[in-house]
């Protein structure tokens, strides 16, 4: 698989949670191995394991979204696309984003004060183990549908591509609004307390919360910096880059060598 390159600073943070999110699996069938030893081999199995792999395969399946939005490797059906003329395919993208954009706010409008009520009585999961699912991941989920509207954008002004004054305007924005919310959110932390004057949330998460709020703030200004005079690569120069014939996106693919096993070669002669 080739990916995408990223560029900016959305693309920044979704690139590198997606490579945290990757470890996810593999962490999974981990502890799931060590529970079936613990359980037929031992004959002491644990109350953690079946838990821990719905939590973290939960907050996977809610964030994989981001890296296929980045990667513009989301299915996508592009019959008619692929034969609009090239303003129509603008309206289209410009329609696609805008209904991404619209179920974003449509979900966080819908579900931010049943999320912000689980995670401030940090409610949990009902069990032996009593994990915080529900305090957890109804607000991951707010938080990557708002992401994934950023991420859609962005990749809506760098596949064109825009100017670089828009793409600049966009990044800068973005990595203000992140900001602004974290300056809100960071005192919230270690300021709400119940009706008895106990902190709602124990407090190393809202350490860990903490810590990973900053991680992001650094994330989307190194991304803001670092990538500020750099030029994105545009979706078909990708697929150039690549060898991925436009034959190929219109149904009409080109010849194949079989011998070679490449794409024949066009016949200038004739």
């Amino acid at each position: 698989m080739q990916e995408h390159r990223h560029t900016g600073p959305v693309d920044r943070l979704t690139w590198t949670f997606s490579r945290i999110a990757m470890w996810g699996p593999a962490f999974i069938v981990s502890i799931i191995f060590y529970e079936v030893f613990m359980r037929y081999v031992l004959s002491k199995p644990t109350l953690w394991v079946n838990e821990m792999s719905l939590w973290v395969g939960g907050m996977i399946y809610v964030t994989a979204g981001l890296y296929a939005m980045q990667q513009r490797s989301h299915i996508r059906i592009f019959v008619i696309y692929d034969l609009a003329p090239l303003w129509l395919r603008r309206v289209f993208d410009i329609i696609s984003t805008l209904c991404v954009v619209i179920f974003a706010i449509a979900v966080v409008w819908g579900g931010f004060g049943e999320a912000l009520a689980k995670f401030w009585r940090w409610e949990a999961f009902g069990t032996a183990w009593d994990p915080p699912i529900p305090a957890t991941n109804k607000p991951l989920i707010l938080l990557t549908v708002v992401v994934l509207a950023m991420q859609a954008t962005s990749n809506l002004i760098r596949d064109w591509p825009a100017s670089k004054l828009v793409r600049r305007i966009f990044d800068i924005a973005c990595t203000l609004g992140v900001i602004a919310l974290s300056v809100m959110a960071l005192p919230a932390l270690f300021s709400a307390t119940d009706g008895d004057g106990m902190l709602k949330a124990p407090l190393h998460w809202r350490v860990f919360l903490s810590c990973l709020i900053v991680f992001s703030v650094g994330l989307m200004v190194y991304g803001l910096v670092k990538d500020f005079n750099d030029e994105p690569q545009t979706l078909d120069e990708f697929e150039e880059d690549h060898g991925i014939p436009d034959q190929v996106l219109s149904g009409n693919p080109p010849p194949v060598d079989s011998a070679a096993g490449r794409v024949a070669a066009k016949d200038n002669a004739g």
